[in-house]
């Protein structure tokens, strides 16, 4: 049996591998990319992109039924063909699935479909689909193999009626009646835009508030608007189990008043995900709550193996994957690397959509910081108002000591798309007023990151200062 050699084995082609192995290959390390399912990882293939997609599409859906403020009526009803959005859905995914592999293939990295494990250091061994197994050795070896939706008690993803993300993003009807179990950013994510598409929904939360560890002035702007969308909410609640019933499934609801039976023709599950480490668990990894233990450089407690994104310890998002792939990359290469980034900017695709880069100000306040906070209003905004999205604001947090920047939280239109300047200006250890200082268009959106800046500062001309 031929044993292959490669510089480097990069284990997932996640949106944490892909870019691993692509950055190694450039950097002129032999190395090879095992992926055991879809090139893309969940994030491109079920997950991040497949998600936005339908919240995009139910988003446009549900504002056809509110344009007549602007003269724009729909007078026979708009309607929708989930086939369709599915087949649109799908072309995207295509898209970008498709350019991983070309993307691997254009910067010369080797790519292997199969099942890999690691019997020792420098060794891996790949099941391949048709049953053969390929042995390779190489120096070093970066595990990047994501994470799985966690499942409960008595809601096995097997039965139809119980979903996971990946099943309800594949959704080819709209439920009548969706319970959701776990009000995190997926369940609100995915039960906002089924709601929007005339599906009635509950949302079922073990803590006191959807969205824990969120700022709570942000909590309730979504949950006002989960209010206003008819979405109920049940706090400090416990899912028990469901039963069918004569007319779809009962789900059992522990609450502070009873037990409540809810009625759903679909349950969605959505309490959080795990890291898939558990194939590597005997290589003597030091592991904390399942998520592999790393330092700055990536780097484990083992020579020559490395971990990255959601396997790794830190927050599990696509972008800190992506920004590990590419800082192992370098440091494989024997270039001075390091993961030392100020802030993981955070998103939530909820409608108005949030947005976190830097401490949110429960969390400066909780580690003992003085602040100065700016708060700028969508309402106040000109270009908010014309785009008929008013809800939320920009809450930038200032330390009171020196005027640097800690953290920018945003809650309101298009929030994905600002939080990028805040996230700069956070890594360049900005003051508050080099954002306010800085010049930006009008009438935009981005004008309320400057005015919170400002406002902050008791500077602001658009709003009333404190």
């Amino acid at each position: 049996m031929q044993t292959q050699q490669y510089d480097a084995v990069v284990i997932g082609g996640g949106p944490g591998g892909y870019p691993a192995a692509i950055r190694l290959a450039q950097l002129g390390v032999k190395t090879l990319c095992v992926e055991r399912e879809y090139w893309g990882g969940v994030c491109l293939n079920v997950g991040c992109i497949p998600s936005k997609a339908l919240i995009t599409a139910g988003k446009k859906f549900d504002e056809l039924k509110h344009l007549d403020v602007v003269g724009i009526s729909v007078p026979s009803g708009a309607t929708l063909d989930m086939g369709k959005l599915q087949a649109w859905k799908g072309s995207v995914v295509h898209k970008l699935t498709s350019g991983v592999s070309t993307l691997l293939k254009a910067n010369k990295a080797d790519q292997l479909v199969g099942e890999a494990s690691v019997p020792a250091p420098g060794k891996v061994v790949v099941k391949t689909p048709d049953g053969n197994e390929v042995h390779i050795e190489a120096k070093h070896i970066v595990i990047a193999t994501g994470s799985r939706p966690i499942q409960i008690p008595g809601f096995n993803f097997a039965d139809e009626r119980v979903m996971d993300s990946t099943k309800a993003l594949a959704l080819d009807f709209v439920p009548e009646r969706l319970v959701v179990i776990g009000g995190g950013y997926i369940g609100l994510e995915l039960g906002s835009m089924l709601q929007k598409v005339g599906c009635k929904v509950t949302v079922v939360e073990a803590q006191d508030q959807v969205l824990p560890g969120f700022d709570p002035d942000v909590v309730k702007v979504i949950a006002r608007q989960l209010k206003k969308n008819g979405i109920d909410v049940l706090l400090k609640a416990k899912a028990l189990g469901w039963e069918e019933g004569e007319n779809g499934a009962l789900v059992n609801i522990e609450t502070a008043a009873g037990v409540q039976r809810i009625p759903a023709d679909r349950i969605l599950v959505t309490v959080g995900r795990r890291p898939n480490s558990e194939s590597f668990k005997d290589l003597g990894l030091t592991m904390e709550r399942g998520h592999i233990v790393v330092d700055k450089q990536l780097k484990t407690n083992i020579p020559g193996i490395y971990a990255i994104g959601d396997v790794a310890t830190g927050v599990m998002l696509a972008h800190k994957a992506t920004h590990e792939g590419e800082i192992v990359a370098e440091v494989i290469a024997g270039h001075k690397a390091f993961n030392d980034a100020r802030t993981v900017p955070a998103v939530v695709f909820t409608d108005p959509e949030i947005a976190t880069a830097g401490l949110q100000e429960p969390e400066a306040k909780a580690l003992g910081y003085t602040l100065k906070i700016g708060k700028m209003p969508w309402a106040a905004n000109g270009r908010a108002l014309t785009t008929l999205e008013t809800d939320g604001f920009v809450k930038v947090i200032v330390d009171a000591k020196n005027d640097r920047v800690l953290g920018v939280t945003i809650v309101g239109p298009h929030a994905s798309d600002l939080i990028s300047e805040a996230a700069l200006a956070i890594e360049m250890d900005a003051e508050a007023l080099d954002i306010g200082l800085t010049i930006h268009p009008h009438p935009t959106l981005g004008e309320a990151v400057m005015e919170a800046a400002k406002h902050a500062l008791g500077e602001a001309v658009h709003i009333v200062n404190r």
